[in-house]
């Protein structure tokens, strides 16, 4: 008897677990989805024939206006239930996945019960496990609660780099369970090089600039980069201002320093044309699961100077995140040094070409129809 996986008459269908496109920000893990989804519908313009039939579940959309999950171009199951009552509801086995459906991919920690489908669960990272002061204690207690609940749901995990595998491994994984598939890197539009400037004008900044792009929360070691770029802002050719972007979190903010700009969230198309102006992007968390930002920026041509990270494969400019001397260092060589940057960019594109979407998301489908073949070997089918 064929199976789903194999079947030329039958279309595998996935239902994907899509919250995080509900939130106002969001960030990776919701770029991680649009991205997957891009991937994918790639490979179907290629060849319709071979792509899965995707259904987006999500919580209820806006009210009185259109949904902008919809023009994503799939099916889309939303709740009448709110985001965090949706969770919830996932989260104590109160809502099941449809009987229809081949398999179950959550794109995080957030899983529900699949029924009698196979589950795949993203895992990005175990961060609140390696630093928990980074983290908020309420977090910290959700994020080991759905860790449990996937680690008994889930029939595969698909993490981004090998530590993150090495960390679920420890958390009670078996080994064969995990795939690790980095994320993409062409998921951003073209650089609206125009509104860049416009946006960096309303804030002040004219010319040169340093670039720093992610939520403003501890873990991203933003103090250091300050105190970093403070130290060496009268040693650059001009005192060129470090322009932070991203969404406030939790925790202590970035304190009013001479030339730090705070710059807020902006659309994906101003986003590119902030990196394709910026002189650096300057990514220095103290831990990360793989690391967006400075895979973006080499995809426009920017230099990244950017702790050890999964992301970066040795296309970065490296530094010790928890050394302010080494991120000063780094700072002022990608900023001045001319045949640094250049070879920087040039390290960058390649890395940056090796993420396309539509090849991240070709091992997305090739694991999902493993694990189905996986399930129905083990249940004699």
């Amino acid at each position: 008897m064929n199976s789903p996986a194999n079947s030329p008459a039958h279309r595998l269908r996935v239902l994907v677990l899509a919250e995080q496109l509900r939130r106002s920000a969001a960030g990776g893990i919701g770029t991680y989805v649009l991205g997957l989804l891009q991937g994918l519908d790639a490979l179907a313009l290629a060849d319709p024939s071979d792509a899965p039939d995707l259904l987006l579940t999500a919580s209820r959309g806006p009210k009185g206006q259109a949904d902008p999950m919809v023009e994503l171009g799939h099916t889309l199951h939303s709740s009448v239930l709110p985001g965090p009552a949706l969770t919830r509801a996932w989260d104590h086995g109160l809502i099941r996945a449809p009987s229809d459906v081949d398999l179950v991919h959550s794109v995080s920690l957030a899983t529900l019960e699949p029924g009698k489908a196979p589950l795949v669960a993203t895992i990005h990272d175990l961060l609140w496990r390696r630093i928990p002061d980074a983290y908020p204690a309420r977090g910290r207690r959700w994020h080991e609660a759905a860790l449990r609940r996937a680690l008994k749901r889930a029939d595969h995990f698909i993490v981004p780099a090998d530590v993150v595998a090495g960390d679920l491994v420890a958390a009670g994984a078996p080994a064969r369970s995990i795939t690790v598939i980095p994320m993409g890197s062409d998921h951003l539009p073209a650089p609206d090089i125009d509104a860049a400037v416009a946006h960096l004008a309303r804030l002040g900044v004219e010319g040169p600039f340093l670039l720093c792009v992610g939520t403003l929360e501890p873990r991203k070691n933003l103090q250091r980069l300050v105190e970093a770029y403070s130290a060496i802002r009268d040693d650059l050719p001009e005192p060129w201002p470090l322009v932070m972007v991203g969404p406030s979190g939790w925790g202590e903010q970035v304190a009013p320093t001479t030339g730090v700009i705070l710059a807020g969230t902006v659309a994906p198309s101003e986003l590119s044309g902030l990196y394709a102006t910026a002189r650096l992007l300057a990514y220095v968390p103290l831990i990360e699961g793989f690391g967006l930002p400075p895979v973006e920026a080499m995809s426009v041509g920017t230099p990244v100077v950017a702790s050890p990270l999964p992301s970066t494969g040795g296309a970065a400019f490296e530094i010790d995140p928890t050394d302010t001397e080494s991120i000063a260092d780094g700072l002022l060589q990608v900023a001045t040094d001319e045949a640094l940057r250049a070879d920087l960019i040039h390290r960058g594109a390649a890395r940056s070409t090796d993420l396309a979407w539509s090849t991240i998301a070709g091992r997305h489908r090739a694991v999902w129809e493993q694990v189905i073949r996986d399930r129905e070997a083990g249940d004699g089918r």
